[in-house]
């Protein structure tokens, strides 16, 4: 690549504030970071002129690989032998080969320990071959197509189980249900620790409208066109609703950070409202969802089931609140192993909550337990001067996400075998979706009545809340487990599996057909239906804790 494309200053990095790095990032489209002596050298290319004059191949370089946000340290000799942007940054290089190399470590001591079944042959090692494709082709499948990574995790899954590269017997089902459980213990803690209790108190009335009105609206919808399109007894019906009608922060969040890099809807605050209406979504379709499947694999008197429903909520959603304000007092503020500690407290407890409800049969109440220990914590840890999803103890979430999310999509998608799909459920499913993504959007627009919003704000949320991902792909197996375990719902063993087997098919579905829907629709009719503003630095800022994604990998939310 020759040097006449570029321009070179030389900065000191004690002169760079926080400041200038922000508005040299957004007016720059490639920086280099190279390390000679205390000096750092920028490599850029001008918008306006050079960016014109580049060939087809750079510019497709330049949207797979990102500059760094920051000054790094590399090695001199990294900028000369791999060139940006041919080639990613030192710092990007470094962060993907250490979760690689983490993943066949981890394989590693398994092999030293079990032996053979995580052998060369083993099924243990092609499952985790698979988790390392999928994050692969996940974080290619974003640089190239600036869609969620987890649609790439997703569709890799499919393509390992349609090819046999990958096998699963009864041992490893389990292994793989006990992930799935995990992984969603991260992603209702996020959501906890997102939950701004400011927000909440100054606009809990449009938080509910636009996290529970549009939400109970398409799950009405899907269980009433699951029954007649799709020949779902009506609790099976009532089960998909409570699944698809889950909508994806993983999806939403980083779409709205490139708007709100532009200054679109921040003057009115709609980023950081959408993410505690999200929050409040997920936690309250994870919760019905689990009701529901327990009452259906229960074999106690119905009449118990029905009232441990609201008990089971009550109980969450306090025993979770109180372990939350625990970890304000135990372990004490400036204890030095503070942060590792008060991560393994809500960690440790929230698959404790989530474990032992099932165990017991009160399943709605782990979810809301460890949604509600989130919550509470963030607000006492923020008395204690550290700001919500802006703390060590998120960031820690924030890392462990990075595992579990190409875990949670690669073994969903895994499940599914293109041969034993019924084709009629396929269509009668896709048209369900989308009538009720059409619904749920008329629904959002006409629900959100005293919100502070114009119409095409309205339309926008609307259109914003199609996208699923996250719930569904950690749901989306839990009845057909059940099945396989030999559990039954009081409907003959083979009736049940087709059931199970179809809210697999529509919870995978969901996800191929939204997530790039729901991405492609907001950042198309993000800058025609927002209004665009300057935001000042405090709310760059506030908006930022809100967000709390990764500027240089795959998604990092819900």
């Amino acid at each position: 690549m020759s040097h006449d494309k570029f321009n070179y200053a030389k900065v000191n990095p004690t002169e760079l504030n926080s400041s200038h790095r922000r508005h040299s990032y957004e007016s720059l489209d490639m920086i280099q970071n190279r390390h000679d002596t205390a000096e750092r050298v920028y490599t850029f290319v001008d918008n306006k002129h050079d960016q014109e004059n580049l060939k087809w191949w750079q510019k497709f370089c330049l949207r797979c690989h990102e500059p760094d946000p920051t000054p790094s340290s590399g090695p001199s000799w990294w900028g000369k032998t791999f060139p940006f942007p041919l080639f990613p940054t030192f710092r990007q290089t470094a962060q993907q080969i250490c979760i690689i190399v983490f993943f066949f470590l981890t394989w590693g001591v398994l092999y030293a320990e079990i032996g053979d079944p995580v052998g060369l042959n083993g099924e243990l090692l092609s499952m985790t071959l698979l988790v390392i494709a999928s994050y692969l082709v996940g974080w290619i499948w974003l640089k190239v197509t600036t869609l969620p990574a987890l649609i790439g995790m997703l569709l890799t899954g499919i393509l390992f189980q349609n090819l046999h590269l990958v096998h699963m017997t009864d041992t490893y089902r389990q292994l793989n249900q006990d992930l799935r459980k995990i992984a969603l213990v991260i992603i209702l803690m996020r959501a906890g620790l997102g939950l701004n209790a400011d927000v909440l108190r100054k606009h809990y009335i449009a938080v509910l409208q636009l996290g529970l009105l549009p939400w109970l609206v398409e799950c009405v919808a899907i269980a009433v066109t699951s029954h007649y399109l799709l020949n779902l007894p009506w609790i099976w019906g009532f089960l998909l609703g409570s699944m698809i009608a889950s909508v994806s922060p993983a999806v939403v969040v980083p779409c709205l950070f490139r708007l709100r890099e532009a200054g679109y809807g921040v003057a009115k605050g709609i980023p950081t409202l959408l993410l505690a209406a999200a929050s409040i979504d997920d936690s309250v379709s994870v919760a019905v969802f689990a009701i529901i499947l327990n009452a259906m694999f229960s074999t106690g008197s119905t009449t118990f089931n029905i009232i441990k429903g609201p008990l089971s909520i009550i109980a969450g959603i306090v025993l979770g609140g109180l372990w939350g304000g625990m970890t304000s007092v135990i372990p004490e503020k400036g204890d030095t192993y503070v942060v590792p500690l008060r991560f393994l407290s809500l960690f440790l407890g929230g698959l404790f909550a989530l474990f032992i409800s099932n165990l017991i049969g009160w399943s709605g109440a782990g979810p809301l337990a460890i949604v509600s220990s989130g919550f509470m914590a963030a607000y006492f840890w923020e008395k204690q001067g550290w700001p919500v999803n802006k703390n060590p103890v998120s960031d820690l979430f924030r890392i462990l996400w990075i595992f579990f999310e190409p875990i949670l999509f690669a073994f969903t998608g895994a499940q599914i075998t293109l041969s034993a799909l019924d084709p009629d459920v396929i269509s009668m499913g896709a048209v369900c979706l989308l009538s009720c993504l059409a619904l749920r959007v008329v629904a959002t627009f006409l629900i959100s009545f005293g919100c502070g919003l114009n119409p095409k704000e309205k339309l926008f949320i609307g259109l914003t809340w199609m996208a699923k991902a996250t719930v569904q792909a950690a749901l989306g197996p839990a009845a057909l487990d059940l099945v396989n375990s030999g559990q039954s719902a009081g409907n003959p063993r083979a009736d049940e599996e087709i059931y199970a087997k179809s809210i697999l098919a529509m919870s995978v579905l969901s996800v191929v057909i939204s997530a790039p829907a729901g991405a492609i629709f907001i950042a198309l009719t993000g800058p025609k239906l927002l209004s665009k503003d300057s935001p000042t630095a405090d709310t760059v800022e506030n908006t930022e804790r809100a967000y709390d994604v990764q500027e240089n990998g795959t998604s990092t939310d819900l």
